[in-house]
């Protein structure tokens, strides 16, 4: 099984539920991180509420950053499911 192949979440039945559960937390963190901003923007129309704001973009960054690392994570599941050949083959050529 090679890193990030488009076709290991096809694998078995428990690699696309896996797939699927993954993609519901990358979502969620993905529209959360919009909202955040969104609000974060209207919010800074108000000098009252800049405190309120920053700390909307501030958590928004993070679920930004919460993206990759889902990804990376699920990768990582995959492979505790077994077959890494691939992966020694490609670490090693």
């Amino acid at each position: 099984m090679a890193f990030f192949d488009p076709q290991n979440n096809t694998q078995t039945a428990r690699h696309r539920r896996l797939y699927a559960l993954y993609e519901i937390a990358f979502t969620t963190v993905d529209v959360s991180a919009a909202v955040l901003f969104v609000v974060g923007s209207a919010l800074f129309f108000y000098p009252e509420l800049e405190t309120p704001a920053i700390w909307c973009f501030l958590i928004g960054s993070i679920c930004f950053a919460m993206k990759p690392t889902i990804r990376i994570v699920r990768e990582l599941h995959y492979l505790s499911l077994g077959d890494f050949d691939d992966v020694d083959k490609a670490a090693h050529g």
